[in-house]
């Protein structure tokens, strides 16, 4: 088996090899040791390139470039969808924007001693078969700290306007003045003020569970795509998310202690 090595890598084989077009590739150095030990071995000896393992050689390094292949093409081929997340955030801010709009509203028709355009915007005016909120079918202004002035849009509808304003929980008794109504605004005594208080701390725990309650759905949310997403991306959503709330309820407790502010010193 020497013999037969030492005579294909002879100074014939090594003059082919330096042709360039054994260089092209590698694959071609198989073939030519295989004729060149072809060529020099003893006849009878149908496969001497099997005794020095070529054939195995050849195709282990095929089956190997197969498989790195195939490992490869799997790995490109998986691909994970992450969720978005953006929408569970603007769903909870939505609805948390929403709980504030409701506590500006419900804080608007609590009474101060002072007169304001909007403490008579939930008051319901029947007019022409129809009811609707009293902004809908006046204008309110202010003509000084204890006075209000109500404009309707109609002057057929004053006096349902006037009577609307009567019936309401509000203690203002308005009295015409041509085509509109002059309300003074009566001032709160001392049990009013602690009533309208305890309304105002009402409305602010009300407000502070809907913004709870929103956080809590976002959490949930986000718990459940908790398979899709890195641990990091995780922390960073539940985060963010009681960031929003601590906003919003600093908010809420900003808009309370102001109306409180108010009624006490009205």
């Amino acid at each position: 088996m020497a013999l037969l090595l030492r005579r294909a890598l002879s100074s014939r084989t090594l003059f082919s090899l330096r042709d360039q077009r054994h260089f092209r590739t590698l694959s071609h150095l198989p073939k030519l040791l295989s004729s060149e030990i072809a060529r020099e071995a003893p006849r009878g000896d149908h496969c001497p390139t099997d005794r020095l393992g070529f054939h195995f050689f050849v195709g282990n390094r095929r089956g190997l470039a197969k498989g790195r292949k195939s490992k490869d093409e799997d790995d490109s081929d998986t691909v994970r969808a992450v969720p978005d997340m953006g929408p569970m955030k603007e769903t909870a801010q939505s609805q948390m924007d929403a709980a504030i709009v409701a506590l500006a509203r419900e804080l608007s028709k609590l009474r101060t001693g002072r007169a304001s355009v909007g403490m008579l915007d939930h008051i319901i005016v029947e007019t022409s078969g129809v009811k609707l909120p009293l902004n809908r079918v006046a204008v309110v202004s202010v003509i000084d700290a204890q006075t209000l002035s109500v404009t309707p849009y109609d002057p057929n509808a004053l006096k349902s306007i006037e009577q609307a304003i009567v019936s309401s929980p509000l203690g203002i008794n308005p009295t015409p003045d041509g085509q509109r109504l002059i309300a003074p605004i009566p001032p709160l005594t001392k049990e009013n003020m602690q009533a309208m208080c305890k309304l105002v701390t009402k409305s602010a725990e009300d407000v502070k569970q809907s913004i709870r309650r929103a956080r809590q759905k976002a959490l949930d949310s986000i718990k459940k795509a908790a398979s899709s997403l890195p641990k990091d991306d995780i922390k960073r959503l539940e985060k963010e998310i009681e960031e929003i709330t601590k906003r919003f309820i600093k908010t809420a407790d900003g808009m309370c202690k102001a109306k409180e502010k108010e009624i006490s010193g009205s």
